[in-house]
C-alpha cells in the first residue's frame, strides 16, 4: 500500500548490533529506512519540491541497498552525462533528442551494472498500481523508471547484490517524509577518495546526502549518492571533509596532491592508481517545484553539476560514471530565470554531496567523518 511504513532502523544502530562479523552471516532480508531523527547539520531534503516520495532498502546481509524516488504524477526531466562509464538504463531517452518527456520513478542502486536489474521491481511496484504511458493495449501501462548504479562490490560478500525485490521493498517504504541519510539505500556501500588503496592509503564512507533551499515560492532539491574517487571538500572553507587518508590514517593524503606528486616523480608500476572505469561514481537528482521543459531540465542538470565540481576534488576521474538527473514536479509556474535556477541547483548539489559523508557511517577498513 502506497504510503505503508515500516519500523526505521539508523545505519549506526544496525552495524553496532550485528558486529564485524555479521557481512558474512544469514539475518533478515534487508531493513526498509524512510526517516532518522532530526540531525543539526539538516539542510532540507530532496522532498521539499513536494509531489515525490523516496524511499530506501538497505541490504542486511552486507552494506549494499537502493533508493527510490516516485512521483505522485510523471515528471519532466532531463540528465547530464560526463563519466567515464555510467552504469545507467533509459536515461538516454531523457536526452532533448528524445521525444519523451516524462517519467515515472527513479532507482539508484549498488551492486554496479549488475545492481542496475533492481530496476524491474520497480516497473512491477508501478505497474501494479496502473501507473505509466497508455500503450494502446487493454490493461496495459508502461512505466519509464531511469536506473543508475554504483559499485560497492569491494565493501562485503559481492555476490549478495540488490535484488527487484528489494527495489519493490523501497517503493512500498517510499514517502513524502524527510529522506534518510547517510549509509542507507544506494549509498548503504558507498566509499569515496579510493584512488590509492594499493598504496596504503584507505578511504572513507561516502553515502546519501540530500539538501533543499526555498526562495519565496520557489524550491530547488538535490539528493546524491557519493561514492566517488576523490576528496569531498567543505566548498564554502575549502577544507578536505573526506576522503584518502595517509598509511599512518592520522590526515588526509590529499588526492591532487598525490597526483601532483605522481607527474612529477614518475613512480613506479607498484604505485598504481585505481581508476579502472565503473569503480567510482556520484548519482544525483536535482529537482525543482518549477515547471521546465526537458531541454531546460538538461541545462538545469549540466549548471547543478558545476556544483559537484566543487565538492569533490578529482572529478569525473577515468573510473567514475557521473551523472545528475534533473526533474520538475510542475507544481509552481512562477516565471524564475533558469540561469538562476540553476546556480542555486548547484550549491544545493554541492551541499547534498557534504551530507552524504557527514551523516555516513564507517564499516571495517573505510572510516567515517563522524568516526575521526
Amino acid at each position: 500500500m502506497v504510503g505503508m511504513r515500516t519500523p526505521t532502523v539508523s545505519r549506526r544502530r544496525f552495524l553496532g548490533s550485528i558486529g564485524v562479523a555479521a557481512i558474512g552471516s544469514s539475518p533478515p532480508a534487508g531493513i526498509d529506512a524512510t526517516s532518522q531523527p532530526a540531525n543539526p547539520l539538516a539542510a532540507g531534503s530532496f522532498t521539499d519540491i513536494g509531489g515525490v516520495r523516496v524511499g530506501h532498502f538497505t541490504h542486511a546481509r552486507r552494506p549494499t541497498g537502493c533508493t527510490a524516488i516516485l512521483f505522485d504524477k510523471p515528471a519532466t526531466a532531463g540528465v547530464d552525462y560526463d563519466g567515464s562509464a555510467p552504469a545507467e538504463s533509459l536515461g538516454v531517452m531523457l536526452q532533448p533528442v528524445s521525444p519523451l518527456d516524462q517519467i515515472h520513478g527513479i532507482l539508484f542502486a549498488g551492486g554496479g551494472p549488475m545492481g542496475l536489474g533492481a530496476i524491474a521491481g520497480v516497473v512491477r511496484y508501478l505497474e501494479e498500481r496502473h501507473v505509466g504511458y497508455d500503450w494502446g493495449v487493454p490493461n496495459v501501462r508502461v512505466p519509464i523508471v531511469v536506473g543508475a548504479a554504483i559499485d560497492d562490490l569491494a565493501i562485503g560478500d559481492a555476490r549478495i547484490r540488490v535484488e527487484p525485490d528489494d527495489a519493490y521493498r523501497a517503493c512500498r517504504s517510499a514517502a513524502p517524509s524527510a529522506v534518510a541519510e547517510g549509509s542507507v539505500g544506494a549509498g548503504a556501500g558507498a566509499t569515496v577518495g579510493k584512488m590509492f588503496v594499493a598504496r596504503g592509503m584507505r578511504g572513507m564512507k561516502g553515502g546519501v546526502g540530500s539538501a533543499s533551499a526555498r526562495l519565496g515560492d520557489v524550491v530547488i532539491a538535490a539528493l546524491a549518492v557519493v561514492n566517488a574517487a576523490g576528496d569531498i571538500v567543505d566548498w564554502r572553507r575549502g577544507t578536505i571533509v573526506a576522503g584518502a587518508r595517509t598509511a599512518d590514517g592520522r590526515d588526509f593524503a590529499r588526492s591532487v596532491e598525490v597526483l601532483r606528486r605522481d607527474l612529477e616523480t614518475r613512480p613506479a608500476a607498484s604505485a598504481p592508481i585505481a581508476d579502472q572505469a565503473l569503480r567510482a561514481t556520484t548519482l544525483a537528482a536535482v529537482g525543482t517545484n518549477v515547471a521546465l521543459t526537458k531541454t531546460q531540465l538538461t541545462r538545469l542538470a549540466m549548471m547543478a553539476n558545476t556544483g559537484s565540481a566543487r565538492a569533490i576534488n578529482p572529478y569525473h576521474t577515468q573510473g567514475d560514471g557521473d551523472q545528475v538527473l534533473a526533474i520538475s514536479t510542475g507544481l509552481s509556474n512562477a516565471p524564475v530565470s533558469l540561469t538562476a535556477l540553476g546556480a542555486i541547483a548547484a550549491e544545493v548539489l554541492a551541499d547534498a554531496i557534504l551530507r552524504a559523508v557527514r551523516t555516513a557511517t564507517g564499516v571495517p577498513g573505510w572510516a567515517a567523518v563522524r568516526d575521526l
